[in-house]
């Protein structure tokens, strides 16, 4: 990857060899396997146990997980936060788990839309709850450093499933909780 970085550097015009780009092919190799650990996270070591007995069916809500990724279309970053809302069925999951499940499909090239589908399907296969809800509300640099260059935009997808899609009062309840 080192090597890489040296001959894009060369292509945009630059001296790999002066002070200041020197360690720069390292340091981007190192920040792209850190950006990109998702593809080696094993969801079971992961978990690592956290699924205890459920004690309620009330929803369990885990808000403003900071989120940040690499769009798979231009490598550059999109940030914001993610909401999961789900009802428990048998299982609650411990609530730090949450945000690592949220990480490790972060740290990979992504859509925003298929994050989003994949937290839900994820947790929903982990948990079996009786409904799942995942919003992530995000600010992509690919539409603010390029292209369009709007500064202010946003985007937003949701996945829901079980009890949050088909039972309107349920779903009310995950949107305005989420909030």
């Amino acid at each position: 990857m080192e090597d890489s970085i040296k001959a894009m550097l060369k292509a945009i015009g630059e001296d790999p060899s002066r002070e200041g780009l020197l360690k720069t092919p390292k340091r981007w190799a190192d920040a792209m396997k850190e950006l990109t650990s998702g593809y080696e996270t094993d969801l079971n070591i992961l978990i690592n146990g956290a699924l205890f007995e459920a004690e309620t069916d009330g929803m369990v809500i885990v808000k403003d997980i900071e989120c940040y990724s690499l769009c798979e279309h231009h490598l550059l970053p999109f940030v914001g936060k993610v909401h999961v809302a789900y009802v428990p069925d048998k299982k609650i999951l411990g609530l730090s788990k949450v945000a690592r499940v949220v990480d490790m499909f972060a740290r990979r090239l992504q859509t925003q839309e298929r994050m989003t589908q994949q937290i839900c399907d994820t947790l929903d296969d982990v948990l079996k709850p009786k409904g799942i809800g995942v919003i992530v509300q995000a600010e992509h640099f690919c539409m603010m450093m390029r292209g369009v260059e709007k500064q202010h935009s946003s985007c937003i997808t949701s996945a829901v499933k079980g009890l949050i899609k088909k039972d309107p009062k349920t779903r009310e309840e995950f949107l305005r909780l989420a909030d």
